[in-house]
């Protein structure tokens, strides 16, 4: 006898809007998750009174009015607007590429002077662009390649640009305003009182287990459940029959600081190639936070091996083939659904995560 109508695997965003829809329409859930707590990567602990990010800064954003709306149902939103800078070698720059960073690195002051500049640094790539410094060369010029892209890609990738495919940068954003707002979505922020207020009424209602490996006792909890909403690793599921897929991976190191402010905004990535880390995170800015004490985290690129969290798939030909090798296994699963980052091995935002799995459940009648 079947005990829950989903047995859902992994509690991070994908399976808890079909936890929450699932409850909505009447029906009983089970959430089997690996780590010790609720949320995924947007999780967050509270250290001195200030919600630190857990697995790198998240920072919400849609244009979406539905996926806005639905959050903004759960939690309320503060009005957070993500306005990085980028650090090379001790000076500054505002992000993405606007007026601001233009008339810093050239003294100039016009879009027109800006346009200028860049338009002759970009003819030195003629033809099709070969890898990927040819390509962000051929986007932005070179002086914003060689100090605000090369070295930051450089440490995210593990590689040389010269030895990485021009399409991982299709495109790099430049505006001729002066305007450091990073993304142009319609909405964003971040919900008050940290992700995990939005996290708990997502799985509220649920019966969970959490610090258990679905994968190592599948037999058990498929039992349990008349359908697996599974949002783990896809290539694990099939025991990596097909090859493993492949990550880039992420390492945190955080600290507490007896200062009230110690970079003056929640994000500085650090562009040139010599520093380590390729950005440091102050999370009580992303709430306006004036605690006497500051929370900061410094993240270390890094390659993916067993036992590490896969943050980034590899989107290359070679990893997309295999992908696809692996979804077709799924499409012969009638009673399994595989959803979100890992089980569809694509980079999601978190409203496109969101926007994914109310199609999903739209379409099982959810």
């Amino acid at each position: 006898m079947k005990k829950y109508d989903y047995v859902i695997v992994g509690a991070g965003l994908f399976g808890g809007v079909w936890a929450y829809l699932a409850g909505k329409a009447g029906k009983t859930c089970l959430v089997v998750e690996k780590r010790d707590h609720l949320g995924g990567n947007i999780y967050c602990e509270d250290v001195e009174g200030i919600h630190v990010h857990k697995y790198g800064a998240h920072i919400f954003h849609t244009s979406s009015r539905p996926v806005w709306d639905f959050v903004n149902s759960l939690a309320e939103f503060n009005r957070y607007t993500n306005s990085p800078v980028a650090n090379y070698k001790g000076e500054i720059y505002n992000m993405p590429f606007n007026m601001n960073t233009f008339s810093r690195m050239w003294g100039i002051s016009t879009p027109q002077q800006a346009k200028a500049i860049i338009d002759e640094q970009k003819s030195s790539v003629s033809g099709q662009p070969r890898n990927l410094e040819e390509q962000a060369i051929s986007l932005v010029g070179r002086d914003i390649y060689e100090k605000l892209v090369k070295g930051y890609t450089e440490k995210q990738w593990g590689r040389d640009c010269r030895d990485l495919p021009a399409f991982i940068i299709r495109r790099l954003p430049v505006r001729y305003t002066y305007d450091n707002n990073y993304f142009n979505d319609l909405y964003q922020g971040i919900p008050i009182g940290g992700y995990n207020v939005l996290i708990d009424r997502l799985f509220e209602g649920c019966d969970m287990e959490l610090g258990v490996d679905y994968l190592e006792n599948r037999d058990k909890y498929d039992a349990l459940g008349d359908t697996v909403v599974y949002t783990g690793t896809i290539d694990s599921y099939y025991g990596y029959r097909l090859g493993r897929l492949e990550y880039r991976s992420l390492r945190f190191e955080s600290e507490v600081l007896d200062t009230d402010n110690f970079q003056g905004v929640a994000v500085v990535n650090y562009t040139d190639r010599e520093t380590p880390y390729t950005r440091i995170i102050e999370h009580k800015h992303f709430e306006f936070g004036t605690q006497p004490k500051t929370v900061i985290t410094r993240e270390y690129p890094a390659a993916w091996q067993e036992g590490m969290e896969p943050y980034y798939p590899v989107n290359d030909a070679k990893n997309q083939e295999l992908y696809a090798g692996y979804a077709r296994l799924a499409e012969q699963e009638p009673n399994v659904i595989f959803g979100g980052r890992l089980a569809e091995y694509k980079y999601y935002d978190m409203d496109k995560v969101i926007a994914s799995a109310m199609k999903r459940a739209q379409e099982h009648g959810l």
